[in-house]
């Protein structure tokens, strides 16, 4: 097992750059490092965990990198009583499984061998190797278990400061690597670039170049980033760069980027949430057209087909959630507003959600009470008084209903 090299990561701490989030003082991370570190192991978190970290955003993952090799790595796990799985011992990777949380650990690597989807790898003991191997500057930082952050290629910190996306080193040969990176790019534009600074230019361009190579790409991983990209605040100008290099009709025939500016003013006003989903509609694509290219399941093709019959309905928001539920009345009413350039309705979302909880006063028993038989002309009389209590805005009442 590898140990620590003091000597040649001396220069790696970013001097006063600290973390302090919660999951770093938590027992499950501290487990893990302790595990690893005691036996003289370097155990560094890295990545997502760490960017979001000093951009004070949620982390949802925990990645931890390590010089010790994968069957080291089981040992430790194993004798300090860490449940673990080997879920990527090929290419270094384990997943540790602690109390309320996973962590997945990968020994230092070089990636030497790739076909842009899958990698043959030399594990290793250089951090500075491990880091030159990664996708972005952002991502190849690094802390250790009391928070001092590390920056080995001395370029993550500044471009995490300014908000830039840029590639480590050659764009091109990151992207031969794994082509999804070339949505990835985008994405992490989407998440956290400047959009005032725009698209890293060599990171476009080699995008550009590259693009043909997302049409060999699994659909449920492009499926995956796209969601990602299309819930990011504004994600308009990461998808008009998309559209720029050829990426956006590859993995999305047919989309237009001209109804997410307008959009994404409307969800802003209205006080909205981003929804992929929503995003996806105002690109212009129709369910079916997106099944395919995005995998959809058949859960996201009812959200958005209750989108569309919610659109297709000529009332208020309240009136339409009560029929398709209150996110399908409220993003059919933003498209809208957005489709319009007209400000959404005032107090849409508690319309929608008060809409969808909304009960009809009438069942069949009150008008078989009434004398009518059942059979279809008593569902065609139901049908026609709920119509009637939705074109009242809900008003109607049971009494006005039947006597009506």
């Amino acid at each position: 097992m590898h140990g620590a090299d003091t000597d040649a990561e001396a220069g790696d701490a970013a001097p006063g750059r600290r973390i302090d989030a919660p999951w770093l003082r938590g027992p499950a991370a501290q487990a893990v490092v302790s595990a690893l570190a005691g036996s003289g192991a370097r155990a560094l978190f890295v990545g997502g965990c760490v960017r979001n970290a000093l951009l004070d955003v949620a982390v949802s993952d925990l990645d931890i990198a390590t010089d010790a090799e994968p069957q080291d790595v089981q040992r430790l796990l194993e004798a300090a009583g860490i449940r673990h799985v080997p879920t990527g011992i090929e290419h270094g990777t384990v997943t540790a499984i602690a109390p309320g949380r996973t962590l997945e650990i990968t020994t230092f690597r070089q990636d030497v061998e790739t076909d842009g989807r899958h990698a043959r790898v030399h594990f290793g003991r250089s951090l500075e190797e491990d880091a030159r191997r990664r996708d972005f500057t952002m991502n190849a930082l690094y802390a250790e278990a009391d928070g001092t952050v590390l920056d080995p290629l001395d370029e993550g910190l500044a471009d995490l400061a300014r908000r830039r996306v840029r590639f480590i080193g050659d764009p091109a040969r990151r992207i031969a690597e794994d082509r999804l990176r070339i949505l990835r790019f985008y994405r992490f534009h989407a998440l956290y670039g400047d959009a005032a600074c725009g698209l890293d230019a060599a990171g476009q361009e080699a995008c550009a170049e590259a693009v043909a190579g997302l049409d060999d790409l699994a659909r449920e991983r492009v499926g995956a980033e796209m969601r990602k990209l299309l819930d990011a605040v504004d994600p308009g100008p990461a998808l008009a760069g998309m559209d720029e290099a050829g990426a956006l009709a590859r993995v999305l025939p047919g989309a237009a980027t001209a109804g997410i500016a307008p959009l994404v003013a409307t969800e802003a006003l209205a006080g909205a949430s981003p929804d992929w989903k929503r995003r996806l509609l105002a690109l212009g694509i129709a369910p079916d057209d997106a099944v395919e290219p995005l995998r959809l399941s058949r859960a996201e093709q009812r959200g958005l087909r209750a989108i569309l019959a919610a659109q297709a309905e000529a009332r208020p928001a309240a009136q339409t959630a009560y029929r398709h539920g209150a996110e399908a009345a409220r993003d059919a009413a933003l498209l809208a507003a957005a489709a319009a350039a007209v400000a959404p309705p005032r107090g849409l979302l508690r319309d929608a959600a008060k809409g969808a909880m909304t009960e009809f006063p009438i069942s069949a028993d009150d008008l078989i009470a009434r004398g009518m038989k059942p059979g279809k002309a008593l569902g065609d009389r139901l049908a026609k008084l709920e119509e009637a209590w939705l074109d009242s805005g809900f008003k109607a009442s049971r009494g006005e209903l039947l006597d009506g």
